[in-house]
């Protein structure tokens, strides 16, 4: 496989894996299609999208201007960023036996609309997200990225975020679905924590082997 397709894809997998890791962009969208509607919550989700592709073309236009003229600051950047994953991933760990608490009832009568706004600025307002993109666009750009990574990573991101928060608001504006999920959170948390653990000790490997 060519490289710079499967950095794209090792970018849209690590993002895909932060993305379903449950946070507070997670409980909102759960929080908003239980209590508001189905709607309301893919409002939300979209919200969500254009939130990752902000942070998206942030991290690539700052990471790649500075990258291509300073080569040690991209190995510091990619050590940086595998023990960030590393330390995201015992954190999910620790957190899989912890229940999501999503309340039940809890008026919002705002609408789509404002569902979507609040899904931009939890999105945008939160500094995990922020430190989540600049490390894995650090870790996993090429130092020379070809133009078209550059043009498909933004579109891409928007599928992976909207995608995955709609699947979240479908699944939780259902009963039995939500049921399922809860029940099966500790699974699901374990496998995103040993999977992106795994990416982080690998870039760390790498970066520290002598070239």
């Amino acid at each position: 496989m060519d490289g710079s397709i499967l950095a794209l894809l090792s970018i849209l997998g690590a993002l895909a894996i932060g993305a379903i890791s449950p946070g507070p962009s997670f409980v909102l969208v759960a929080r908003t299609s239980i209590a508001v509607s189905r709607r309301a919550g893919l409002a939300a989700a979209l919200g969500m999208g254009i939130g990752g592709v902000t942070f998206a073309a942030l991290a690539l236009l700052g990471l790649h201007a500075l990258l291509t003229q300073v080569g040690w600051l991209y190995l510091a950047l990619k050590i940086a960023g595998g023990l960030y994953l590393v330390h995201l991933a015992v954190r999910i760990w620790r957190g899989a036996s912890e229940t999501i608490r999503v309340p039940d009832g809890a008026a919002d009568t705002g609408g789509a609309l404002r569902s979507f706004w609040i899904g931009l600025a939890t999105q945008i307002s939160n500094p995990k997200t922020a430190i989540v993109y600049g490390s894995i666009f650090a870790a996993l750009l090429p130092a020379s990225p070809p133009a078209w990574i550059l043009l498909a990573l933004p579109p891409a991101v928007f599928l992976v975020e909207t995608g995955w928060y709609a699947i979240v608001a479908v699944a939780f504006s259902a009963g039995r679905p939500r049921a399922a999920y809860l029940r099966s959170k500790a699974w699901i948390d374990r496998l995103a924590a040993s999977v992106i653990g795994a990416l982080g000790i690998r870039l760390v490997v790498e970066a520290a082997k002598p070239s």
